[in-house]
């Protein structure tokens, strides 16, 4: 039998958008130069929730627990992918929420794969070579890094829908910046066909490469450099800032800056309490929010007054390994 754990992923914003009209960055004459990359983007591995699974052979294929449908999935994928004609029996254990902001379904696909991997000796088992067997990393490519290494993340964009986005920077979290999740009732974030929709209509749009020029230098000048000197206050105010900043390119596709007004009403909370470092992941409708934990219980204690029930709320820690992976 093989266990595998990993975490999940915040993304706070990707670095730039598909474009039909444009192939290529261009100069200061404005003439094209070299091949436009597409999304690339910022985020960091959690520990919870997470992804806990079991894998065993078996005389038929079977899945049970949370998940366990899609799972079976991403198994049948990766067996046909390699080659692998065995049967096998998994059990999930626990899981994080799907089409929340989480990452979950890359973090399945890649357990699942890995664990197969391991039990049947196949190679290569690293989290990019698995993520093309198992069909993920299509647009984002963070947890597929983050699966391997854990960390804070920067990848650099893709030049094709084939490619994975290269990781440019990984670096480890300090253990003293909490995270608080909060993830409103009722509210699903975009995924599925939706998604692949909202992509292809951003493609139609002009887009503003002044956007995306501003994205890297607040990543280059900003948020690396403060997560270096561990300056939280900068590190906080800056990753706000991108975030809002990508939620302006994807105000046609979500509605606003945001997925949800009560997502806007959120963030505009926990910044009334002081807390800099505070965003949407990726499509919502996760919140996240990073302070000191004392900081974060007040907010706890504080969004419990108002009503927000214990369920919508976890406190976490940033994740600096990769999965573990046991027989």
């Amino acid at each position: 039998m093989i266990r595998v754990r990993t975490g999940s992923r915040l993304h706070f914003g990707l670095f730039s958008l598909p474009s039909e009209a444009a192939a290529a960055w261009l100069n200061q004459e404005g003439k094209p130069t070299v091949p436009r990359r597409q999304f690339g983007g910022v985020g960091l591995m959690i520990d919870k929730p997470g992804i806990e699974l079991t894998i065993e052979r078996a005389d038929r294929f079977s899945a049970e627990g949370p998940l366990a449908e899609r799972a079976s999935q991403f198994a049948h994928s990766y067996c046909n992918s390699v080659g692998i004609n065995d049967a096998f029996h998994l059990r999930v254990e626990s899981a994080a929420p799907e089409h929340a902001g989480l990452g979950t379904g890359t973090q399945l696909g890649l357990a699942v794969a890995r664990a197969i991997a391991e039990l049947t000796d196949r190679r290569p088992r690293d989290a990019v070579n698995l993520a093309r067997q198992v069909g993920r990393g299509v647009r984002s490519a963070l947890g597929v890094h983050g699966f391997d290494s854990g960390g804070f993340l920067v990848e650099g964009g893709k030049l094709n829908e084939r490619s994975i986005s290269p990781l440019l920077a990984r670096h480890d979290f300090p253990a003293d910046w909490h995270i608080l999740l909060i993830t409103p009732r009722d509210l699903v974030g975009t995924h599925s066909r939706r998604e692949l929709d909202a992509f292809a209509a951003i493609a139609k749009q002009p887009q503003d490469d002044r956007t995306t020029e501003a994205l890297c230098r607040l990543v280059l000048l900003a948020i690396l450099p403060a997560l270096t000197e561990r300056d939280l206050k900068t590190f906080g105010k800056a990753v706000y800032d991108f975030n809002r900043r990508v939620g302006e390119m994807f105000r046609s596709a979500q509605g606003g800056l945001y997925a949800h007004p009560r997502i806007e009403a959120i963030i505009k909370l926990v910044r009334l309490t002081g807390i800099h470092c505070v965003g949407q992941s990726s499509w919502g409708p996760t919140v996240f929010a990073i302070a000191s934990q004392e900081k974060l219980l007040d907010l706890c204690n504080g969004l419990r007054v108002m009503g927000v029930a214990e369920d919508q709320l976890l406190l976490t820690t940033a994740c600096n390994h990769g999965a573990v992976v046991s027989a």
